[in-house]
């Protein structure tokens, strides 16, 4: 291979072992004609897709392959399991919660729940963040929102998924021993285009986690704007390690591949925290085109993982890599920038990535950058992100927004303002405000609550709870509107305040959270919780004071800022950080602040 110097790279060499070897992965084409999701139901598109060689394929936890999934294997699995689903008593409507594992007995799951006409409710796994109470908790909430007839999950988190399933009062089974029950003989019911398809949590990083209800219409809808916007090739593999329960993984890189018959090489998100660049290692080795996602962080640990390394060209070849999505939180172009540079010598170009907005309430998708236009950011003055005057004793500060794409095919986005939820309201372009949008794949509802439904669905308008602004088509997300700290009548994002806090030595990504808090003299202040890794009381007190300095710097104003323990700060089940919940817990006494000297 040449690369762009004229000089010959050195061939990768593939660590296989002998049961490795005999597996030979799903192809990328076959004479099947691609059928860009446009089918009826989804149970059209688990039909169609069987009809073809590819399939899905999972790794290891170094990224070697380990277990070959062809889309027609998946559905005789599902054919088999939906009769056993019938035989457990489940029928058309009854929830089935599945817990989201990777791997090929959520697949046959999910689309055996599809056959049936029950929806399935992924629901995340343990994460390293809050123990097993927390989890519990967590999955016995959720599982009371759904009210599943039956909680199907893998052997290994058994005692947790039980003792949630009580709390609730559900059925549960481990899928091993479900899959040993009898498999009776039945008809299976027809589904139809606005038959509920599945339930989908959205990350609760705003709210209390609601259960999206998804038509199958809507989901195919979404699936083809998608597909047809990113020009979906032939040649065309998706390369994924984002959790199943989160909307981009299960949508975007696991249910889209059925309806648009594309195989996909996947490795677990635990794998991925563990060795991230084996996600690299694994696109390196597509000869295809590659489609793979991450948010900014999975960037953000690549990069920064291998700073420290060289020989990037002998080990990594990303020239194929076609679309480099990122999308489910706030984009940051430093960081993007940071993984160019890092992954250039490798054959990475930053015209492939490709930003998007999305929502669990619009399926995934709102808007996508068109393939090849790249990161592309306007500098925006801090005051006019918050709606505040300008005080003209301080140079004025920008915030870099990054452009988000046009929407899908049918999808309409409006700005409104605070003054109405109705159409005439819309405000035009580079004026910021509320980010509405309605069309063919914006949900059905909010699954039994009504209330929270009516309070974001007007005349088929979703209000998507974000602010941002529109210009030449293109959409920009400046941030969350509940998120805004508004002190003394001045607003203030969150986001301003975080990154100016990770500019300073030490900190990464994820380490800061700030809020505002009411301080004794009943006036409120900003507060910023910050992950702190010294030892030294005395070094302790020092950082605080630079933390305040920074922060002040950027809101011209003192803040409340307290050091907590590494990994103390609270996440989403996708990983986002939960600013509202850590406010929650700080106020509650559950998160106890790092002694200080005195």
């Amino acid at each position: 291979m040449i690369g762009r110097t004229g000089l010959r790279r050195k061939p990768r060499v593939s660590r296989i072992n002998m049961t490795d070897a005999v597996l030979t992965p799903t192809p990328n084409d076959c004479d099947l004609p691609r059928i860009r999701a446009q089918f009826a139901t989804f149970n059209e598109a688990i039909d169609y897709a069987a009809r073809s060689e590819k399939g899905l394929n999972f790794h290891d936890m170094r990224g070697q392959l380990s277990r070959v999934y062809p889309f027609s294997e998946m559905r005789s699995d599902a054919l088999i399991m939906a009769r056993r689903l019938v035989g457990a008593g489940i029928g058309k409507e009854d929830r089935v919660a599945l817990i989201a594992e990777t791997g090929p007995d959520f697949a046959a799951l999910f689309c055996a729940c599809v056959y049936v006409g029950a929806w399935p409710v992924p629901l995340p796994l343990p994460t390293t963040f809050g123990g097993k109470e927390s989890f519990i908790d967590q999955l016995a909430v959720q599982l009371q929102s759904s009210d599943p007839k039956l909680l199907l999950y893998p052997e290994e988190i058994a005692e947790m998924a039980d003792a949630a399933a009580v709390k609730q009062g559900c059925a549960s089974e481990n899928w091993q021993h479900f899959a040993t029950r009898d498999v009776p003989e039945c008809e299976l019911p027809e589904a139809k285009p606005d038959d509920i398809c599945y339930l989908q949590y959205s990350s609760g990083s705003t709210r209390f986690p609601t259960g999206v209800a998804v038509t199958h219409e809507a989901l195919l809808h979404n699936l083809y704007g998608h597909s047809t916007t990113m020009h979906l090739g032939e040649n065309d593999r998706c390369v994924s390690w984002l959790p199943w329960y989160h909307d981009m993984g299960l949508v975007g890189c696991f249910l889209s591949l059925i309806a648009n018959q594309v195989s996909g090489d996947y490795l677990k998100p635990d794998a991925f925290a563990r060795r991230p660049l084996a996600w690299l290692d694994m696109i390196s080795r597509n000869e295809g085109n590659t489609l793979s996602y991450s948010p900014t962080f999975g960037y953000d640990i690549c990069a920064r993982r291998i700073s420290s390394q060289s020989h990037v060209a002998e080990r990594f070849d990303l020239s194929r890599w076609r679309v480099a999505g990122n999308g489910a939180d706030m984009i940051r172009p430093d960081v993007m920038q940071s993984f160019v540079n890092a992954f250039a010598e490798a054959g990475f170009k930053a015209s492939a990535f490709t930003p998007s907005y999305g929502l669990a309430e619009a399926v995934l998708a709102v808007t996508v950058m068109p393939p090849g236009e790249g990161i592309r950011v306007e500098l925006v003055e801090e005051e006019r992100l918050s709606g505040t005057p300008r005080d003209l004793s301080r140079p004025a500060r920008y915030r870099a927004i990054v452009n988000c794409g046009k929407a899908l095919p049918d999808m309409e986005v409006q700005i409104r303002g605070p003054e109405g939820n109705g159409e005439g309201h819309s405000r035009g372009d580079h004026q910021i405000g509320k980010v509405w949008c309605r069309g063919p794949s914006v949900m059905h509802s909010y699954f039994r609550n009504q209330e929270a439904t009516d309070d974001c669905l007007v005349d088929g308008w979703l209000d998507t709870g974000d602010m941002g602004y529109t210009a030449d088509g293109y959409l920009f997300i400046v941030g969350r509107a509940k998120d805004m700290i508004i002190i003394n009548g001045k607003n203030h994002w969150p986001q301003d305040i975080e990154w100016a806090v990770e500019q300073l030595p030490g900190f990464n990504h994820g380490d800061i959270a700030a809020f505002a808090v009411e301080t004794d003299n009943g006036e409120e202040a900003p507060a910023v919780l910050v992950h702190c890794r010294v030892s030294d009381p005395v070094e302790r007190v020092k950082l605080r004071e630079q933390i305040s300095d920074k922060v002040r710097s950027v809101t011209g104003m003192s803040c409340v800022v307290e050091l907590v323990p590494p990994r103390t700060l609270p996440r989403t089940s996708s990983g986002k950080l939960s600013r509202a919940k850590a406010k929650k817990l700080y106020l509650a006494g559950e998160i106890v602040p790092l002694k200080l000297a005195a």
